[in-house]
Order: C-alpha cells, then sequence, then structure tokens
C-alpha cells in the first residue's frame, strides 16, 4: 500500500492561508480537513500536520465558526 502525502498538501495548503492574511479562517481550516479526509481515514500524519496547523491559531482568532470546525475536528481525530 502507499503512503498517503496528503499531509504535504495540507502544510502546503495552510503555509498560503496564513500567508494570505496571517490567519486562518474556518473556512480554510474546513478545506485543510477535506484534504485529509479524502482517503475516508486520517493517518498519523495528517493528525500531527491537523494539531500543528490548530496550535498556531490565536484565541483571539477563535469565532462561532471557527469554534465549530475545532470541536469537529476534535471529534474526528481523537
Amino acid at each position: 500500500m502507499k503512503d498517503s502525502r496528503d499531509y504535504l498538501e495540507m502544510t502546503f495548503r495552510s503555509i498560503e492561508c496564513f500567508s494570505n492574511d496571517g490567519k486562518l479562517d474556518a473556512q480554510e481550516l474546513g478545506s485543510i480537513l477535506k484534504i485529509a479526509e479524502r482517503d475516508g481515514h486520517f493517518d498519523e500524519n495528517e493528525i500531527r500536520v491537523l494539531k500543528n496547523i490548530i496550535s498556531k491559531i490565536k484565541p483571539e482568532e477563535i469565532d462561532e465558526a471557527m469554534q465549530k470546525k475545532l470541536d469537529e475536528i476534535a471529534v474526528k481525530i481523537s
């Protein structure tokens, strides 16, 4: 079985999102999540990348939509 490279795409996508305006919104995080979900499961690299991306979100940037997306991700990767 070939190893998934989705985590690399997720990383590059997050760099694009953060470099756009210096922060990540719920829609951008959702698009990164969709990359991880394409194959129907989360591997350890995808989980690691998601956690790393989430760690870069500042508390003041978490609005209601972002909190919902963060909660969704927490359920999916736990």
